[in-house]
């Protein structure tokens, strides 16, 4: 029935497509069967809707308003447009739907470059490493050294999240949690032994004076992997994305940013 669904809303943005009907009546989301003419669409309504998590030092809130290296980077693009940046908290599992939909011009929040995006929305150059670590309670972590020796252990990943994928693969006992910091609190609250997350998140909150300062994440990653910002199918503004992190990137900005937030160490040469 979700299959049907999913063909039955391709077709009525078809049919929307065909009579000139977007933005009339609808709140604007009916963008067209692709991304060729999201660079006009989005000045046109004057914002880039962000699809974000909670995810430190990504994208999280502080005092009420978005902010991280993923928000401010988003803001800096929109402006580059002549738009407003505005953020939705979006469901992880249903990224990719959002984005088609017209829910959301773009998803910006971390995400892991994987084949499997690729086939399904247009990817940004990568722009950030990454890689995904197993998180303990800091008193037990002592008694391992790699994550194959955790394989008995009881892990929790974020739905939908390439921490699950990662468990998945390994055919680890492993539960699903709301999003990556309910992952952490749950190991916390010894629901879970171990959390898989990635190593951005979890070396900024872990670190000290911070949320999860009593866990502790293994040195050795799971895998290696490279971060994207993810536009519908054939977007112009992925083009525009990939100018604006290399004009950043010759103008030290991007630089300067990283820094604000800690994570120089992953930029990637664009």
């Amino acid at each position: 029935m979700k299959k049907n669904r999913r063909i039955f809303g391709f077709a009525a943005a078809l049919l929307c497509a065909l009579t000139a009907c977007a933005g009339e009546g609808d709140g604007g989301k009916n963008v067209g069967l692709s991304g060729g003419a999201d660079l006009a669409y989005v000045q046109e309504k004057g914002t880039l809707v962000v699809g974000v998590t909670d995810f430190a030092p990504m994208d999280y809130r502080e005092d009420g308003a978005w902010s991280g290296f993923d928000a401010e980077l988003a803001a800096e693009f929109a402006e580059s447009l002549g738009v407003t940046v505005q953020y939705t908290e979006i469901d992880w599992d249903r990224k990719t739907q959002l984005l088609e939909d017209g829910t959301i011009d773009c998803i910006w929040n971390g995400m892991t470059l994987t084949k499997e995006l690729q086939e399904t929305i247009s990817c940004s150059d990568p722009y950030l490493s990454n890689a995904q670590v197993v998180v303990l309670r800091a008193d037990e972590a002592k008694q391992y050294q790699t994550p194959k020796e955790c394989q008995h252990l009881l892990f929790t990943a974020e739905s939908g999240s390439t921490g699950e994928a990662v468990l998945e693969d390994l055919n680890y006992r492993y539960f699903a949690s709301g999003d990556q910091k309910e992952a952490l609190q749950n190991v916390l609250d010894e629901k879970a032994d171990a959390a898989v997350a990635d190593i951005v998140m979890a070396g900024f909150y872990t670190g000290d004076g911070q949320e999860f300062k009593k866990l502790k994440f293994l040195s050795e990653p799971l895998n290696d992997e490279t971060i994207c910002v993810g536009f519908r199918r054939e977007s112009d503004l992925t083009q525009k994305l990939n100018d604006f992190l290399d004009s950043a990137e010759a103008d030290g900005s991007l630089k300067a940013l990283a820094e604000k937030y800690g994570i120089e160490g992953a930029l990637l040469d664009q």
